[in-house]
């Protein structure tokens, strides 16, 4: 069989987590690099290998023009009867195949780069009392890699949901990874929360759609969809869908489930690439491109249309905030919120399974989702490599950085360019054909994911501009201060890696591997769209580098005292985040929690403790019945017998 070797993709990651996670503090740093890292480039190469395969060796099918749906194995994990089982196998698709390809990718070059970037942060939280985790660290990669994998390769919606639990388990585990320290823990936690409370509307959705359809599975075949229909579950499993989208909404940062994310830059820096690029975030979008047929069969057109407009707020409102962020990794968290609300706007606009009208969307939100995954790794990558040298995320301690590492900026600038779109670079074409569905679906969307696009412009180069240009932190006082200097190797080589791809990958023929019909698919730039969507990131681009490029930037200044509210409600993120802590605080703990914990205090703990109070007493009043003194238990028994004869002879 082809992908008779398919199995190795979930249990080698597995079996790294175990070694590390049990072994690794017995070894060597070094050694558990060499584990975690060995395992990881195989699994690149068994991915690029079942891609060759899936694509190029077998191809599509003769007669359908389609590509195979394969499951290469399928087995019940739990059988309680003929409709309730859940399966676990490895399914692939071409998005998932495509996914695969972005996991292995990714998290191979997070391993080599967290060589060097670990090795510096653990010897800086060692020296403050933090513990040295470098093994455990990777050990976390690995279950995390392989849970995502797991959720990509699933056959059913069931162990995607299983595996999404434990993708949020790890992310949880991650984002902690220095738990001393407060922020981290805190942090996490927050993930944690949010995400769960998704997730809840997540298993909802999947209780309506398996009771209705009779199937955890995304393949219906003819009978469970009339079955569905005559069950009079029309309407039921579009609200099913909608409400599986709240649980992707909140693993892709979706507002306002959004808030999480910012502060799960807490976790190291290799580990929001991970998570930005590859695994995460990026598990919303492909839980709606995954059930996007079921969508259209249950003609739930308009719940993709209400992503949509989720989707496109979204990435307004992350746009936004980016542009005033002094922690350039907490500007680079609103951009991939941004970003992620572009594909959703894509997936969303989608009202038919065509590759043109209608249905050019989901093309495009894949294949941004491909670009954005390479030129994202690339941009936190890079803003690791900052921090390590300068020891510090404020830009206040940066400028000037281009002297000192020239590699670093270089690649930064190619990430910079290709979050843009601007020619030739990756994500221009995919960007590109997102704006073109979103102007199918209205003028109105086009126009305004055209803005977004502008501002993205804007914010990315002021983030460059702040690091690389300017007046250099250093140079203000060169001798009391670090002189900065390059990444090693081990840092840089995935950082040019990366900023080769994000160069070239847009010009791969994407919708000849994914479309919404699965047919093959050419790709044809709308001149007049892309035209638009140019000139908005040149302005952008512009604009930012007019403000934000010069030593002293006196008309940023000038905008920030002249609009202080605007400009300090941004910083703060709008006070989403305060309206949060007031509708926790305030309103569920105050008038939801406090009572039910009340009422567990008082009447349910009260009760047990009455019960047990109750034995204890009735225990202690006849334990001197119990005395062992024989002549007590004869006048018990004569007592007794006597007792019983009289009531025997008053009833006789």
């Amino acid at each position: 069989m082809e992908y008779s070797y398919s199995f190795l993709i979930l249990l080698l990651p597995f079996l790294s987590f175990l070694v590390l996670g049990l072994a690794g503090m017995k070894m060597k740093e070094k050694v558990a690099f060499a584990i975690g890292t060995s395992v990881l480039g195989l699994l690149f190469a068994l991915s690029l290998y079942t891609a060759y395969t899936y694509f190029f060796a077998i191809g599509r099918d003769a007669a359908t023009g389609l590509y195979p749906t394969v499951t290469v194995f399928n087995f019940s994990w739990l059988k309680f009867s003929e409709l309730l089982t859940f399966n676990i196998g490895f399914r692939l698709t071409p998005i998932s195949v495509m996914m695969l390809i972005v996991i292995t990718t990714v998290s191979f070059m997070v391993h080599i780069y967290s060589l060097g970037y670990m090795a510096e942060r653990d010897e800086h939280y060692h020296k403050e009392g933090y513990e040295k985790g470098f093994q455990r660290f990777y050990a976390y990669l690995s279950l995390f890699t392989m849970s995502m994998l797991g959720l990509v390769v699933a056959t059913n919606i069931f162990q995607m949901y299983l595996f999404w639990e434990l993708v949020g388990v790890c992310s949880y585990l991650l984002i902690g990874f220095y738990y001393p320290k407060h922020e981290a823990v805190h942090a996490s936690k927050k993930a944690f929360i949010v995400t769960r409370f998704a997730d809840l509307f997540f298993l909802i959705g999947i209780l309506f759609y398996s009771f209705y359809v009779g199937t955890f599975n995304y393949d219906l075949t003819a009978d469970q969809e009339l079955n569905a229909h005559l069950a009079g579950a029309a309407w039921v499993i579009p609200m099913a869908l909608f409400l599986m989208f709240i649980g992707g909404a909140g693993k892709s940062a979706m507002f306002p489930l959004h808030i999480w994310l910012p502060d799960a830059m807490e976790g190291p820096t290799p580990v929001s690439a991970l998570i930005h690029a590859a695994t995460m975030v990026v598990a919303g979008v492909y839980q709606v491109a995954s059930l996007f047929p079921i969508y259209i069969k249950f003609g739930a057109v308009e719940q993709l249309h209400w992503i949509a407009y989720i989707a496109a707020f979204t990435a307004f409102y992350a746009a936004a905030v980016a542009c005033c962020q002094r922690d350039i990794k907490r500007s680079l968290a609103f951009s991939t919120i941004s970003q992620i609300g572009y594909m959703l706007v894509a997936l969303g606009v989608c009202f038919a399974l065509d590759n043109h009208e209608g249905g050019l969307g989901y093309m495009a939100a894949m294949f941004h989702l491909f670009t954005h995954a390479m030129f994202k790794a690339l941009l936190f990558l890079c803003s690791g490599a900052i921090i390590v040298i300068i020891g510090s995320n404020f830009k206040e301690y940066m400028g000037g950085l281009w002297r000192y590492m020239p590699v670093t900026c270089a690649c930064f600038a190619i990430g910079v360019l290709a979050i843009s779109g601007i020619p030739p670079f990756a994500g221009f074409f995919s960007k590109d054909e997102i704006i073109v569905a979103c102007f199918q679906f209205s003028p109105f969307m086009g126009w305004f994911m055209t803005i977004v696009a502008g501002m993205t412009a804007f914010y990315m180069t002021r983030l460059f501009c702040v690091i690389f240009l300017g007046q250099s932190y250093y140079e203000l006082d060169p001798e009391h201060r670090r002189r900065p200097q390059e990444v090693p190797a081990v840092m840089w080589g995935p950082l040019v890696f990366l900023a080769v791809i994000s160069v070239f990958a847009g010009m791969i023929p994407f919708g000849h591997f994914v479309s919404a019909t699965g047919l093959s698919y050419d790709i044809h730039i709308d001149w007049s769209v892309a035209g638009t969507s140019i000139a908005a990131g040149v302005i952008g681009i512009a604009l930012a580098m007019f403000m934000y490029a010069p030593k002293k930037t006196p008309v940023a200044d000038m905008l920030a005292k002249r609009l202080p509210r605007l400009h300090r409600a941004a910083l703060n993120r709008f006070y989403i985040d305060d309206v949060w802590q007031f509708l926790t605080h305030q309103i569920v703990f105050r008038f939801f929690s406090r009572p039910i914990a009340w009422f567990d205090r008082r009447v349910v703990d009260g009760t047990m403790n009455f019960m047990a109070w109750g034995t204890q007493t009735a225990g202690e009043t006849i334990r001197p019945w119990q005395s062992g003194d024989v002549r007590q238990y004869a006048v018990w028994f004569l007592t007794g017998s006597v007792a019983l004869t009289l009531v025997l002879l008053c009833i006789l």
